[in-house]
């Protein structure tokens, strides 16, 4: 296995990593969606240019038996376009326009990390043969649940994934004075801790109020824990579209903005009412294991 990407992928006994130079450093970006027919090619970038030509001599060396693709409907079809299958990786929300349609059209299986019986988007619909609903994929997935302390007042952890949201640590401190029958804590909030593993807060918390992307969402389902969600705005309605799903389920206090210092109470009664036991409908449970069987389906 080889991970390509922009990022600093952390090593992986087995794994191998192409660092990707980025393709948004320009000063400019023209016709980034080549008359709207991809999501972002602006013309002579040399990052773009650089990006994609290491994408295609990795290929043409390794000659990978498949590729998976996240999110880029540009490097699917490159891919696509040097003879090798792909397997796509569906998103939430409003996936309609030209460009993903082009790549769910090209790609030899579907992956949508959320069970199909929660959320079953039409524009999906007319693929169903090639997707695959695995349910959330989390990496805490079978790991232990440390036990919960014995304190008499409930603990709240707001969670904040890397993709950022508008809130800041200030905003957890006035919930704490204003409500201290409560206690509150943050991870990846801006101004806050961050740590690499939050698997033992994660378990802790009475109530973990979180952002509705795909990995948070489904490391709550991991941990079992009453959630308040509110969904944070990003491109094609992604985050409201789960959190929607989320709501009409029963598995999640939905809000669709931070709430205001005098509703805490009753929205962490309502979350805390849910129980923990609504979130294996989210299907974490071997989603890692049912996604890695379709990978290989189409390898062989």
């Amino acid at each position: 296995m080889t991970i390509l990407s922009s990022l600093a992928i952390a090593a992986q006994p087995g794994v191998a990593t192409v660092r990707l130079p980025r393709d948004d450093d320009g000063d400019g970006f023209p016709d980034a969606t080549a008359n709207g027919a991809l999501h972002w090619a602006p013309l002579h970038d040399k990052g773009l240019r650089d990006r994609m030509a290491m994408i295609t001599e990795w290929v043409s060396t390794h000659r990978p038996s498949v590729m998976v693709v996240d999110v880029s409907v540009e490097v699917t079809m490159l891919v696509r376009l040097l003879g090798v299958p792909v397997v796509v990786v569906a998103m939430p929300g409003e996936r309609t326009d030209p460009p993903h349609e082009l790549a769910y059209r090209v790609a030899e299986q579907i992956l949508a990390a959320w069970p199909e019986s929660l959320y079953e988007p039409a524009w999906l619909v007319p693929h169903a043969g090639k997707t695959t609903y695995v349910g959330g994929i989390s990496r805490f997935d079978g790991r232990p649940r440390p036990s919960r302390p014995s304190e008499r007042r409930p603990g709240v952890l707001v969670l904040n994934g890397s993709g950022g949201a508008d809130l800041d640590v200030d905003a957890i401190t006035r919930c704490a004075t204003a409500h201290p029958e409560f206690r509150w804590s943050s991870l990846g909030v801006a101004g806050g801790p961050w740590v690499e593993d939050p698997w033992p807060q994660l378990c802790t918390a009475d109530v973990v109020v979180s952002s509705a992307g795909q990995s948070s969402v489904a490391d709550i389902a991991a941990a079992g824990r009453p959630a308040i969600i509110i969904a944070a705005d990003r491109p094609f309605t992604e985050q409201r579209a789960t959190a929607q799903a989320l709501e009409r389920a029963g598995l999640a206090v939905v809000r669709p903005r931070w709430p205001d210092l005098a509703d805490w109470p009753h929205l962490l009664d309502d979350a805390r009412a849910l129980g923990s036991d609504v979130w294996e409908r989210w299907r974490t449970a071997d989603a890692a294991q049912r996604a890695a069987a379709v990978i290989q389906q189409v390898a062989a």
